[in-house]
């Protein structure tokens, strides 16, 4: 897929990771100068060797995006450094590790706290700047990533759960706010992603990997280009009807009930 993102800036929060790293180097591809953000620089400046090498520029930032303040601060410097940002990709986002997935009467309150800080209320800090900006510019796009699990509940996640389907609704009411302005927003919602975490997961396991591929009418995982380019048409103007879309890229896996009973 090719667009023209030719004097576009952005910035992709959790830059360094699977699904950031692949969606920043497809905008750096077609044409925008592209800063990372992420909490691990030797894979955020990776990332930004990789655009440069594009032709493209690139700057690593780091914020820890469970604290207001730094939030904030990444946002008012990639301003800064690069005159303005046009699109903004909100992928920065944790959960809890299996060991720690557990009944919501059991699951930790400092999870709990981390998950929603991070996942919801990062987005909102880390957006607040460049919407500012992007009203006097009279433009912008705003990617908000979210999770089936926001859209289908999974067991054990509620933190996470909560926070997925926060989003996908703060999108909506970003989109409604934003519309006068030329700012759209939308939402990608990635299903199950391959990549290493999931290997390890389940998917090194041919019987997990076969229970979970049972719910996905495809019957396959999806990759980190296939996010990328729902992420990568969502930010450009060839989406020039399209706001509050909540993008699913889930192989089908949100449908609905796919066993036969």
């Amino acid at each position: 897929m090719n667009v023209d993102l030719k004097n576009r800036v952005a910035l992709v929060t959790g830059g360094g990771g699977t699904i950031g790293s692949a969606a920043a180097l497809k905008l750096a591809e077609n044409g925008a100068d592209v800063i990372i953000h992420g909490q691990n620089e030797d894979k955020g400046n990776k990332v930004v060797k990789q655009i440069e090498a594009l032709g493209r520029k690139s700057a690593f930032m780091k914020a820890n995006l469970s604290d207001p303040g730094e939030s904030r601060r990444l946002s008012e410097k990639a301003i800064e450094k690069f005159g303005k940002v046009d699109i903004l990709i909100n992928n920065a986002g944790t959960n809890v590790g299996t060991d720690d997935r557990k009944p919501i009467h059991e699951f930790s309150e400092d999870e709990w706290n981390r998950i929603i800080d991070t996942d919801l209320s990062g987005i909102f800090h880390v957006s607040r700047p460049i919407i500012k900006s992007m009203i006097q510019n009279n433009y912008g796009k705003i990617v908000n990533v979210g999770s089936v699990a926001g859209v289908t509940p999974l067991r054990l996640q509620c933190a996470y759960v909560a926070a997925k389907a926060a989003v996908h609704e703060l999108t909506r009411a970003m989109a409604l706010e934003l519309a006068p302005h030329n700012i759209y927003v939308n939402a990608v919602v990635p299903g199950s992603i391959i990549f290493e975490g999931t290997k390890a997961l389940f998917y090194g396991d041919p019987a997990k990997a076969e229970d979970l591929l049972s719910h996905i009418p495809l019957h396959r995982p999806g990759n980190p280009e296939e996010v990328a380019n729902a992420i990568l048409f969502v930010s450009s103007d060839d989406a020039s009807y399209i706001t509050g879309t909540i993008f699913t890229v889930d192989g089908g896996w949100t449908c609905g009930y796919t066993r036969d009973f």
